[in-house]
């Protein structure tokens, strides 16, 4: 995922992404703990994307504030 499929998407949209992004993180978390996670590096994608999602989601509270 990158930031620009992210600036296409409603503000809705991206909330649902986050949720989503979000209940993996947790799935991979509770995977590290039990010792049933395979691929390790996924756990930092996913966090990045939370963060990209939540920029992308300020960005655009901060442009419709201005407006």
């Amino acid at each position: 995922m990158n930031a620009n499929e992210l600036h296409d998407k409603t503000p809705d949209q991206l909330r649902d992404q986050l949720v989503q992004l979000k209940k993996e993180a947790f799935n991979l978390r509770f995977q590290q703990a039990t010792g049933q996670m395979e691929n390790t590096a996924r756990m930092k994608t996913v966090r990045r994307d939370v963060a990209r999602v939540k920029t992308v989601l300020n960005q655009k509270a901060a442009q419709a504030a201005a407006e």
